[in-house]
């Protein structure tokens, strides 16, 4: 029996990525309760290898078009929409177990919504008589779509560790509910009120998250603890796509070096750590703070440094030459670096720098000490040119470099966003505001997001192949059926051979039959065009 049960909600899909749901941010929220004196349990639905094959949402379901078929080439993208994560039945009977008078639910991201408040009604109808909050972004950004729920008690806005404390002491003692941080209620009268999004305005005074509320085990990779650290919050840029940006609530706000140390050492205390992620938006931005901490790290691990990874990206301009050496030194292995797109007229768009000449010399640094890169580009966002995001993946296709291509979508709170709702162009319903359901059909079409997506399967097909020293094929047809005997090497050579060809992008069944993908033939041949030269 605890008081506070904090829940991170199962999640629906085509996939998701295992090491980036460490519910980091709920055991920082519950070491701020344990600070008052409250007993904490964090109930993570995701921390299971479960899945299940769903029905995608009825708002989706002209995904089939793109994703109906399955597709064992090295240029698939998704088929399946799956339920990840433990049932709500399976929930409802733990959250009983738990007796919290207070159930606090996390809902990061809008696209993902429906879950958490599925969570909420489950918890309702198996407790009814606890307090049910929700807190993270999709609150934050939209607490009156939240509040439309009747399952919903209260909303959190803002950094819960700052507004959760203060509730459950406010519910504990049946004071007044007006000066807990953050807080959304309804009035006698049915209206809202909505408090301002709390903010922690120095994040050095908060304690070190509750890693021991964690199930560590399912995170472990190879036998080794994952870690999720932010050494920051929010970001100095103004990217009009993001909204955690320097003019958002969040502003940006740096924790000292000592801080971030006392956080990590507390974390592998006792454990063998493999892998720690930096969930920074600008880890680097500060060149002598990042280097001080590089150092520190050094020196905490000694000869068993874990790989480090700042996989939300990272900015070009902050990369010196000394820079990208410590980070070798420290046990990064990859740079994730930031693009956004190499087109002048797109970046005055995302109110972006234009960052190509220091993305250049990241790279050259990064070959220098032998660390592979990644580079990101958005596609798909409102009035983006699809043609200069196939130039986008040429620009990458020149360079030593891993092409990642993300589709924009709407982040409530981002100026993009509120462009969207302007132009007509949101979504119909919450969940099809996620990238993997090519949110946005204006000047880049969904068949040109999802061609895009599929020219970057292609690319990095191709790099892999130089990597391993394997000739690029000569154009040539494919026929319509595969011997099952091809492994994936040789399935993908075929493919791309009939690419060079024809400029057509082809998936194979199971059984071995070719067929053709959903694509736009003009954004095929002008990469086809700028791969080959002709």
């Amino acid at each position: 029996m605890v008081d506070i049960l904090l829940i991170q909600p199962p999640i629906a899909d085509f996939y998701l990525t295992a090491k980036r749901t460490i519910p980091y941010g709920l055991a920082s929220i519950a070491a701020a309760a344990e600070q008052k004196g409250l007993s904490v349990a964090i109930l993570d639905a995701l921390a299971t290898g479960k899945s299940r094959v769903i029905a995608p949402p009825e708002a989706m379901g002209d995904l089939t078009a793109f994703y109906g078929r399955a597709d064992q080439s090295p240029f698939g993208l998704f088929h399946h929409y799956r339920h990840y994560g433990y049932s709500l039945e399976h929930l409802g009977q733990q959250i009983k177990a738990s007796g919290a008078f207070l159930v606090g639910i996390a809902s990061l991201f809008t696209a993902y919504s429906d879950m958490a408040l599925a969570v909420a009604r489950m918890t309702k109808a198996i407790q009814p008589g606890c307090t049910v909050v929700l807190g993270g972004h999709h609150p934050t950004a939209l607490p009156a779509a939240v509040m439309a729920e009747p399952a919903v008690d209260l909303v959190l806005r803002g950094e819960g560790e700052v507004g959760l404390p203060a509730l459950a002491m406010a519910l504990k003692s049946g004071g007044s509910l007006s000066g807990v941080p953050g807080i959304v209620y309804r009035n006698p009268d049915g209206s809202l009120h909505i408090g301002e999004p709390a903010l922690c305005r120095d994040p050095d005074q908060l304690p070190v998250p509750a890693f021991g509320l964690i199930r560590r085990k399912f995170y472990q990779r190879y036998g080794q603890d994952s870690i999720v650290v932010t050494a920051g919050r929010g970001c100095p840029l103004k990217c009009s796509y993001c909204a955690t940006g320097a003019e958002s609530w969040m502003g940006f706000r740096k924790r000292s070096v000592a801080a971030v140390l006392r956080e990590l050492r507390a974390a592998s205390a006792g454990r063998q750590v493999g892998f720690v992620d930096f969930e920074d938006e600008n880890l680097t931005m500060d060149r002598r703070w990042f280097l001080e901490l590089m150092e520190g790290i050094r020196d905490m691990f000694g000869g068993s440094l874990p790989e480090l990874r700042a996989m939300n990206g990272l900015f070009p301009p902050t990369l010196t030459e000394a820079v990208v050496r410590a980070m070798k030194l420290t046990g990064f292995k990859t740079l994730n670096l930031s693009l956004g797109s190499a087109d002048a007229g797109q970046l005055e768009r995302f109110n972006r720098p234009d960052v190509r000449d220091a993305f250049n010399r990241a790279l050259d640094y990064a070959q220098g000490e032998g660390l592979s890169a990644v580079g990101y580009i958005i596609v798909g966002s409102p009035d983006q040119d699809p043609l200069s995001s196939v130039d986008d993946l040429l620009f990458l296709a020149r360079r030593r470099v891993l092409a990642g291509v993300s589709v924009f979508y709407p982040a409530p709170g981002s100026a993009d966003y509120e462009r969207c709702r302007a132009l007509g162009l949101l979504p119909g319903s919450f969940a099809g505001m996620r990238a993997t359901a090519l949110p946005i059909d204006q000047r880049t079409s969904r068949t040109d997001s999802v061609t895009l997506l599929r020219l970057g399967r292609l690319l990095n097909f191709i790099k892999s192949l130089e990597t391993a020293g394997v000739p690029i094929p000569l154009p040539a047809p494919v026929d319509r059926r595969l011997a099952p005997r091809l492994d994936r090497l040789q399935v993908g050579l075929k493919l791309l051979a009939a690419f060079l060809w024809d400029g057509g992008i082809r998936g194979l069944e199971s059984d071995g039959t070719v067929y053709d993908h959903r694509v736009s033939a003009p954004l095929c041949g002008r990469f086809r065009e700028g791969l080959t030269g002709g």
